[in-house]
């Protein structure tokens, strides 16, 4: 036990050499109260299936809403697309606000990789995102509906950016860190990010697109004699804003205590004193490599495309399918593409991790997007029938597979590269990257959304929408993924950074045994080290 105690002690030793967050906060998470449940050195169940699925699917919930229904929630029950009320603030403030959601996601990825405590270096900002984010979900629904336009425009661009731009990306930059941080075992990565992947997919399948136009579609947007009741659904709201707090925050802590960073202890229990790394510096580490501008270039694409579809995805169920006039029955359509869309997401992931074991991830991608461009456009044949859309939503799901579930795997592969290549590792600033795509297309997607309806004429008390709404609704609900997989397939096929898989792990090893040795320290395998501390935590 004095052997634990002793490694514990060198990790906070570490950890306070990097933290810019002061030695307080080093200390707080030396505490046992916030230490990881997960001894094993290896990938067990436990941390899969609760560190990697259960916990991130809960957490994920609320954003998975919001990407689908907030925006209807500010169009339909706060009326922010009425012009004489709120000029164009609908669209400047989603595609403003991308740019303070890329500027908080750099600011949190730069404390991640400057900070190093016994829990990690992304884990702390897990948890310490759960108080924001459950002050920021109230607060999006809190606006007041009786004040004056000023004051609403003011609160929405308030609580928009604290969530979008602090809350979030405090959760989600470490989140979307853990897989590359994880292990350093390609398979148990593979297997980590496909479960990931599926926490996340399964959070828009069920909870965006099953449960809530099942059961809460005519709760949340309440039916008056064909109209909106505006009063009677902001109301209802508030009532599923405290569900989701509590879910997001019990999903949070399910997910921080259940995985670990082994990647991350590595040069702690070797105690290596890293060197603080200033953000230009990785930025020119990762913009220099090819590579990085190709995977990120694929998470710009395909996020962009899935958030113009999801946040289209409630108008277009309301406004474009024969026989679909009321909430309720639009909810039941909404429900329909979920459920029969959500089929090929759930067989694959299954399927993906051993499609792309045998003939490499960015092959299985690259293929998949082919036969998803293919098989969506047979929705383009009636785009007014709920059978033809959903057969074309169920061709380019399957074609979609492997990118839903291997591509965080492939960007751990980057990211190791990068850190052969340059000798130290790039995941804040890769990931507050990845973050802003993740955050920001959503703003920008609804956006557009809104840019277009707005200059088409929506309007969201009329019988049906005009000939030029209805074109924005297939553009944006049918097209846009189109044309971003096509683009996604031309990008695949330069992306060949599996070849350096070996090597670069041989690499890095080398360069921490190098490092060990030029500090005066004694070399100890990492791998062996994790064996080491396993079988003491047993004892």
């Amino acid at each position: 036990m004095n052997s634990t105690n002793n490694d514990t002690a060198k990790t906070a030793e570490a950890g306070e050499t990097l933290n810019v967050s002061g030695n307080a906060f080093v200390r707080f998470f030396n505490r046992p109260i916030v230490r990881t449940r997960i001894t094993t050195a290896k990938v067990r169940p436990p941390e899969m299936l609760l560190g990697y699925l259960v916990g991130p699917f809960c957490a994920l919930i609320s954003n998975a809403i919001f990407g689908s229904y907030l925006n209807r929630y500010y169009s339909d029950v706060l009326g922010w697309t009425d012009t004489s009320k709120f000029g164009a603030f609908s669209a400047i403030l989603p595609i403003v606000s991308v740019i303070v959601v890329v500027i908080g996601n750099l600011v949190i990825g730069h404390l991640i990789d400057n900070t190093r405590t016994a829990q990690g270096k992304a884990r702390p900002f897990m948890l310490l995102s759960v108080p924001f984010l459950v002050v920021a979900i109230a607060l999006l629904f809190l606006t007041p509906r009786n004040s004056s336009p000023a004051v609403q425009m003011a609160w929405i661009a308030i609580s928009y950016n604290l969530y979008y731009a602090v809350a979030y990306p405090l959760f989600y930059t470490a989140h979307s860190s853990m897989v590359g941080l994880s292990t350093r075992d390609t398979n148990q990565r593979g297997l980590l990010a496909t479960l990931s992947n599926a926490s996340g997919v399964a959070a828009i399948g069920i909870g965006a697109s099953i449960v809530v136009p099942i059961a809460l579609q005519s709760f949340l947007f309440v039916d008056n004699q064909g109209h909106i009741d505006a009063a009677a659904s902001y109301a209802h709201w508030r009532v599923l804003m405290i569900a989701l707090c509590v879910l997001t925050a019990v999903g949070i802590l399910c997910e921080y205590y259940f995985t670990r960073e082994r990647i991350t202890e590595e040069n702690l229990n070797l105690n290596i004193v890293e060197e603080k790394l200033p953000i230009a510096k990785q930025a020119k580490a990762c913009m220099s490599e090819r590579y990085w501008w190709l995977i990120i270039g694929y998470f710009l694409l395909f996020q962009l495309s899935g958030m113009i579809k999801n946040g289209s995805m409630s108008y277009y169920s309301r406004w474009m399918f024969d026989g679909v006039n009321t909430e309720a029955t639009a909810g039941a359509a909404m429900s329909t593409l979920g459920l029969i869309g959500g089929i090929p997401t759930a067989i694959g992931m299954l399927v993906a991790w051993p499609i792309a074991n045998k003939i490499g991830k960015r092959n299985a991608v690259g293929f998949g997007m082919i036969i998803a461009v293919l098989g969506g456009c047979v929705s383009l044949f009636n785009v007014h029938s709920i059978v033809m859309v959903c057969i074309g939503v169920v061709l380019k799901g399957i074609g979609s597979i492997p990118a839903m579930y291997v591509t965080l795997a492939l960007l751990s592969d980057v990211l190791d590269h990068l850190e052969a290549k340059n000798g130290f590792r790039s995941d804040g600033f890769t990931m507050s990257v990845y973050g802003a795509i993740m955050v920001g297309m959503s703003g920008l997607g609804n956006g557009l959304i809104n840019l277009l309806l707005t200059m088409a004429g929506y309007n969201p008390t009329a019988a049906t929408q005009n000939a030029g709404v209805q074109n924005v609704l297939v553009a944006c609900y049918l097209g846009a993924e189109l044309v971003c997989y096509a683009l996604i397939a031309v990008l695949m096929a330069f992306l060949n950074v599996e070849k350096h898989i070996k090597e670069d792990q041989q690499t890095i090893v080398e360069h921490q045994k190098q490092t060990v040795q030029a500090q005066g320290g004694t070399w100890v395998d990492p791998e062996q080290k994790l064996l080491d501390e396993q079988q003491s935590a047993q004892a």
